[in-house]
């Protein structure tokens, strides 16, 4: 696997974790309205990464369950922060290499 194909990968961790956490927003935001159908979010492999799939539920909202789900999706974007970030710098030590 290249290292943009590590970046991509890891970009597309970050943004799965953008969709979880918006879909947990809302499900925070619209707890107390009448009929409201919570969203869950489910994560999926593609070929190029993950995806997140937002989906509405018959559940209701829990708020510790929601509080638990935004610190899971906090360490996860972080986590793909981290492999981004490496894949980055090994990325410029490569061209830098290449430069010499």
């Amino acid at each position: 696997m290249s290292i943009s194909g590590i970046t991509n990968i890891a970009l597309s961790g970050m943004q799965a974790q953008t969709t979880r956490v918006s879909a947990i927003a809302n499900n925070i935001a619209n707890s107390s309205t009448p009929g409201y159908a919570k969203l869950n979010s489910s994560l999926t492999s593609t070929v190029s990464g993950v995806q997140a799939i937002v989906s509405p539920t018959d559940s209701d909202v829990d708020p510790a369950t929601e509080l638990t789900d935004l610190i899971e999706a906090e360490q996860s974007y972080k986590a793909n922060a981290v492999v981004f970030e490496t894949g980055a710098d090994m990325w410029e030590m490569l061209m830098s290499s290449k430069r010499d």
